[in-house]
């Protein structure tokens, strides 16, 4: 399967690339082929049932919501978040659901959308969507939600074949030591390999101009975490608090990376809380590679961005170009999604990516890189995916800070090596993937487990 960076970067929405991007890209998906069939001016109803972890932690997720935006033919790169919640509260009362944006059906919240306690094989996070006219069912699909907004139909995961692409990549991998051996064969860094491979989709100016577009979109994410203030929605009463932060390390004036180290990685911690803010509060994001992790790649690079005098566009393409060659073996060789390996798959992931992305601008060798990525990802094996309350908050927000820091030590400390190191990317990757495959299903995204009990209202 050839994975493209524009795969594991992707414009979406909060809180929850597996819960809410892909759920609503599903329903979406569900809603156009209803018109693609010209079944839509005989749609009648429109049943959504969710297993597993989505119906689990799918309220705290906003799955609901996502699937129901979706049917309305709303799509997670291009809705607008504030037109969320009153089109939702129409939605409610008029009991009227435009389908596909084009026609309008009865929905009954608590009859025409069910959280079902079983879970369907393949994948724990599941959905099914049916269609029925007035002489019943009309058309069905399930579909998976994998992580990072991947979805797939029940076909393809009953085929147990990952959907291929017709593109043929000129150095094709799916281990790091395919990934090195190419790198050493054909003298080339990571970040140049990545771009070759892109080039198989698209042009030098669209992989440009689409990698500074998600640089854009990320900042933007910040600057509205550091503008917003006040409680987290979804009842946990958690405070905002990038914002406090930032007028905290303003007063400081600005920090210099080699005299005030702890300076900097407040910083860091900034730029991390900011964006898991915005995406708990369901704000424009950008999967890196999911949603529960998206502040770590976009702090470690603002981390850069703004201490180096010198950074450079080139420097935000290599990094992403370098950090998605990372995400590309973690997808094809565990998992990513929190469901299915718990957060190792997602923060532990992320970590290993932002720490391949700035080891490469950083002129780090390709098996130094690799050493970068071994680090980040090894030092988060075992995390458990156990959100308090079903929310992307406790302790999501905060693990990001932490890991985006961890991802920098990581680079420091493979840049002061020459890449050779005891146990390979490769082997952390795999370990990665048993260990999720061992974990019981409470640490997998549930709430049912952890963090998600041990707290206790008082």
């Amino acid at each position: 399967m050839a994975i493209s960076v524009f795969d594991l970067f992707k414009v979406g929405i909060g809180p929850s690339s597996s819960h809410t991007v892909g759920p609503m890209r599903a329903a979406a998906s569900f809603a156009q082929a209803l018109v693609d069939q010209q079944l839509l001016n005989e749609t009648r109803r429109v049943e959504i049932r969710l297993y597993g972890s989505l119906s689990a932690t799918g309220i705290g997720h906003a799955t609901d919501r996502a699937c129901v935006m979706g049917l309305m033919g709303e799509w997670p790169d291009s809705i607008d978040p504030t037109s969320i919640s009153p089109r939702i509260r129409q939605l409610r009362e008029s009991g009227q659901l435009q389908l596909a944006g084009k026609t309008s059906i009865a929905f009954n919240w608590q009859h025409d959308l069910l959280l079902l306690d079983e879970s369907l094989p393949y994948h724990p996070n599941a959905m099914s969507l049916h269609a029925y006219g007035e002489n019943g069912l009309l058309s069905e699909q399930t579909y998976y939600s994998i992580g990072g907004g991947f979805i797939i139909e029940a076909q393809e995961a009953e085929s147990g074949i990952a959907p291929t692409s017709e593109v043929e990549l000129p150095y094709d991998f799916s281990s790091a030591v395919e990934l090195l051996a190419l790198c050493k064969k054909h003298g080339l860094r990571v970040s140049e390999l990545m771009m070759a491979n892109e080039r198989a989709w698209r042009s030098d100016a669209d992989i440009r101009s689409g990698l500074l577009h998600i640089w854009s979109v990320m900042r933007e994410c910040v600057e509205q975490g550091l503008r917003h203030e006040g409680i987290l929605p979804g009842g946990l009463d958690v405070p905002r608090r990038a914002a406090k932060l930032h007028r905290s390390l303003l007063e400081i004036g600005k920090p210099n990376v080699i005299t005030s180290t702890l300076s900097a990685m407040e910083w860091v911690n900034l730029f991390a809380l900011a964006v898991n803010e915005e995406n708990a509060a369901g704000g424009r994001m950008v999967t890196a590679p999911t949603n529960g992790a998206a502040g770590i790649i976009p702090a470690v690079l603002h981390y850069y961005m703004k201490f180096n005098a010198e950074a450079s566009d080139d420097d935000v393409v290599n990094f992403f170009l370098a950090a998605a060659a990372v995400g590309i073996l973690c997808k094809k060789n565990a998992s990513i999604s929190g469901a299915e390996v718990g957060c190792q798959g997602e923060v532990g992931s992320a970590c290993a990516m932002a720490a391949a992305g700035l080891a490469d601008i950083l002129g780090a060798s390709p098996e130094q890189l690799e050493n970068a990525a071994e680090i980040g990802l090894e030092h988060n094996l075992g995390l458990t995916c156990d959100p308090v309350g079903g929310l992307v908050q406790v302790p999501c927000i905060e693990r990001n800070a932490i890991a985006a820091v961890k991802a920098i030590n990581a680079t420091q400390m493979a840049l002061r090596g020459d890449g050779k190191h005891f146990i390979s990317l490769d082997r952390v990757i795999r370990t990665m993937r048993d260990t999720g495959a061992d974990m019981h299903d409470k640490y997998k995204e549930t709430s049912r487990g952890g963090l998600a009990v041990s707290w206790v209202e008082c």
